[in-house]
């Protein structure tokens, strides 16, 4: 007799463990670690859960719980991602099941919408309540959960739908277990019979008196792929109308005849992939980039992880290209970060003319269904070679992972701020590809400090390439102080007199113009005029944004928002006034001054949609836009032609942000969105526009010295003890009641200060002190490098842990960030 197997499961919650369930004699053969089940969790709740071990020891609890069903047949998460997810959980301090959210697409993870069906019955062995459930699934075939309990009217719903799972009487249907569907599109073909010349010309001389059915016979025989063979023609329903010019009644009718037939065909969502040739090889490089490539292979034999520090416009993609092309040469796979949706329409082009459709891309701009189709096409025995993404493509199931190429390796964008796991895809990246085997590349213009600091330092290979392209000079930098130029009358609204002019002169020229304003909206606030009110977010401590093309005032934390009003709300004054400027009152202005150009806006507000992006970029990049105006996006890496002006409006608001890292992104994004001048041709111009002229920043920036900054910002880092020298955990407390926060973040710094001294800072509110209703207190804990990480992690989250399983502060809201800026 075989012992009772269980395994133990992950759930999509927050839960710091995994539960243990039994396997049913008759799924025994079904389950294995990877694969999904359907479990009963609490009281009133399915779930879709992840094996993550099967095994005969029985657990020390009374009543152990069946798996409900088997959802897969194979595994959809492997081994080497397990492995992963457990590093994950552990260094950011989260739960499997949170790693769990975030790695597996929507459409693979059970929802409350799931579907329930009936198995087979006898009426004779059900309950009256359970008659009820199968009458109302008999009417409608299958319902979700929800509306399976709303319907029934049964007190206890929940307890016979699973009674009732665990008898086979119900099911979860397989096809229909998530909201992942498989896309299809419908061919129309001729008959069997007609396939036949000789019978084909019968029946087109039948149809004389009905010409419109003749020439839609005739177009779907035109589609004969082999010639003298008519069973080979077929065409796509929607083409072979929108062709003919036909009803779509002409149709049906030849369908009804038995002449044509119609078929349901699956298809891809993954961007038309499939049908995406290569059409070049990789480009020959300058013998700046073939000694900088040959110095990444050299760096490669004794480090897993090399910098390639390259200045903008160096050519770091086309070096790229010749990276994953000799990797899959030799059979691996590549994974190609990138840190903006933005980016991946200009790279996706590039790569598509060297690999074809061995490239997948998988971002959260695709719709739920087409990321399912990557993430299992990656788990196919024909996966794609590249993954070109953002940073959940790190969850994706390689086989034969390679190289992984992170570009632009010091954005920010790269970190998961919320919810958890609140990783970083660099610092993941990183311990994948040492995990799995591979290599790792991080290339950019201006390095995070942290990550030079590895490569001076040894632990990452360093290779410098500081020639531009073809030979093209960096952009001249002019310097603006608007302080001055308000003083002498040299500003318009915003603009100063130098930069309206070199517009002006771009234009004349026919060139394009980027302009750099870090603030979204048309104004950061409204003002009253009269007795100084301004609108504040109902919800958080923060003033609600002006959006002069909605008409809204909108809060940018919340998403509340509301009209805006016609007078104060405080004492009627009709005197409101738009302060501060953001990029859509750039663009709203620039219309003014330029009427005959063609401006648009990229930000968060203008590309809601993939296709919005795509749009734009495309767009100004065939230049049919003039001037582009955006925030960080446009700072991030893309290559336009004829760019010979950048103007940074407003350098100050950087500047002046208060964080530990605001001046090395400050010369981060201003060095960036500087290198988009001058990219072909012609050296560029930059105007940057501060009130503060002789910053550190903007003399490193101007003198294009990024080795002095560095040194100086590693210095500030070693004094005031931060990265990287220290690692940090953020502990963020978030309550609806102040007092009752204060205690609570005040008792846990006492206890986090008691064993690890003045390196506990706070409790602090952040700059937003309140969100969503909720007032925020943080904790940052300091943690020297040569200190064992690991052992303090574990004393903070069991001193929450003990804070939590008391009464009084259980309902304070805890969460961990580690390295959290």
């Amino acid at each position: 007799m075989t012992s009772q197997l269980y395994a133990d499961v992950i759930l999509p919650l927050a839960l710091q463990a995994t539960y243990t369930y039994s396997v049913p004699f008759e799924m025994e053969k079904m389950i294995q670690p990877g694969v999904r089940v359907v479990v009963s969790f609490g009281q009133r709740r399915l779930y879709s859960a992840l094996v993550y071990r099967v095994h005969s020891e029985k657990p020390q609890v009374q009543q152990v719980k069946d798996i409900l069903q088997v959802i897969d047949t194979t595994p959809i998460v492997l081994p080497s991602q397990y492995e992963l997810w457990e590093w994950l959980a552990e260094y950011y301090m989260c739960s499997l099941g949170e790693v769990m959210k975030a790695a597996l697409p929507s459409g693979l993870k059970m929802e409350s919408d799931t579907y329930i069906a009936s198995g087979d019955f006898d009426e004779i062995d059900l309950s009256d309540e359970e008659m009820t459930l199968i009458h109302l699934l008999g009417q409608k075939r299958k319902l979700t959960i929800q509306q399976l309990t709303q319907k029934s009217g049964l007190k206890h719903p929940m307890s016979v739908i699973k009674s009732m799972l665990e008898r086979k009487l119900l099911f979860i249907t397989e096809d229909i277990e998530s909201d992942y569907r498989p896309k299809t599109e419908n061919y129309i073909a001729l008959a069997p019979e007609y396939s036949d010349e000789k019978k084909l010309c019968e029946l087109i001389d039948s149809l004389k008196r009905a010409p419109a059915q003749q020439r839609l016979i005739l177009a779907i025989a035109s589609q004969a792929t082999t010639p003298n063979d008519l069973s080979t023609a077929r065409v796509l329903r929607k083409t072979l109308l929108e062709k003919v010019d036909v009803s779509a009644s002409v149709l049906k009718s030849l369908i009804d005849k038995g002449y044509i037939v119609q078929d349901e065909v699956e298809t891809s969502r993954i961007d038309n992939a499939n049908s995406d040739p290569a059409t070049r090889n990789p480009l020959a490089l300058e013998d700046f980039q073939i000694n900088a490539l040959n110095e990444i292979q050299n760096q490669f034999s004794s480090h897993d992880v090399v910098l390639l520090h390259g200045v903008t416009s160096s050519g770091k993609t086309e070096l790229y290209i010749h990276l994953i092309n000799q990797a899959l040469q030799n059979g691996k796979q590549v994974l190609y970060l990138l840190p903006e949706i933005a980016l991946t329409t200009q790279i996706i082009n590039r790569l598509r003319k060297v690999f074809g459709n061995r490239v997948g891309v998988y971002h959260s701009k695709f719709s739920d269904s087409q990321r399912v189709e990557v993430y299992l096409k990656m788990l196919s025995e024909e996966p794609f070679d590249v993954i070109l993404g953002v940073r959940s493509s790190i969850f994706l199931p390689f086989s034969n992972l390679g190289l992984v190429i992170v570009d632009e390796e010091h954005e920010n964008t790269f970190k998961q701020y919320n919810p958890a796991p609140r990783y970083h895809a660099r610092d993941t990246a990183i311990v994948l590809a040492k995990q799995v085997g591979a290599k790792v590349l991080l290339g950019t213009a201006t390095p995070a400090v942290e990550t030079y600091f590895n490569a001076k330092s040894g632990k990452f290979g360093l290779v410098k390439m500081l020639e531009r392209f073809s030979g093209l000079e960096l952009p001249r930098t002019i310097v603006v102080d608007t302080r001055d130029a308000r003083k002498r009358k040299r500003m318009k609204s915003h603009f100063s007199d130098t930069l309206l002019s070199a517009i002006e002169n771009a234009l004349s020229q026919k060139e394009q113009v980027i302009l750099f304003q870090n603030r979204r909206g048309y104004a950061p606030f409204i003002e009253c005029a009269d007795c100084g009110w301004v609108p504040h977010c109902e919800h958080c401590d923060v003033t609600l944004t002006y959006h002069k093309y909605t008409n809204q005032l909108t809060c940018h934390y919340c998403g509340f928002g509301m009209e805006q009003m016609g007078s104060c709300l405080a004492c009627g004054s009709t005197n409101l006034q738009p302060k501060g400027f953001g990029t859509e009152k750039v663009e709203d202005e620039l219309s003014v001054f330029f009427p005959d150009a063609v401006i648009e806006r990229i930000d968060l507000d203008s590309t809601r949609s993939r296709s919005s992006y795509e749009r734009i970029i495309s767009g100004f990049e065939q230049g049919k836009i003039d001037i582009l105006v955006g925030t960080q996006m446009v700072s991030k890496g893309l290559d336009f032609d004829r760019v010979s002006l950048v103007g940074i409006l407003n350098a100050d608001n950087m500047l002046n942000f208060p964080d530990f890292r605001a001046f090395e992104r400050s010369f981060q994004l201003i060095t960036q969105v500087s290198g988009r001048a001058g990219r072909k041709g012609k050296q560029g111009l930059v105007i940057i526009q501060t009130a503060q002229p002789d910053h550190p920043v903007i003399k490193s920036v101007t003198g294009n010295n990024f080795f002095t900054f560095w040194e100086w910002q590693l210095a500030e880092r070693n004094r005031f003890h931060y990265p990287p020298f220290y690692r940090l955990v953020r502990i963020t407390l978030k309550h609806k009641d102040k007092h009752h926060l204060e205690d609570t973040a005040e008792n846990l710094a006492k206890t986090l200060r008691h064993s690890l001294g003045e390196n506990v800072l706070g409790p602090e509110p952040p700059i937003i002190s309140r969100v969503q209703g909720l007032y925020i207190l943080e904790i940052l804990v300091k943690i020297k490098r040569e200190q064992p990480l690991q052992r303090i992690k574990e004393f903070i989250r069991y001193s929450i842990t003990m804070l939590k399983q008391k009464r009084e502060t259980s309902t304070v809201v805890i969460a961990i960030d580690v390295d959290p800026y």
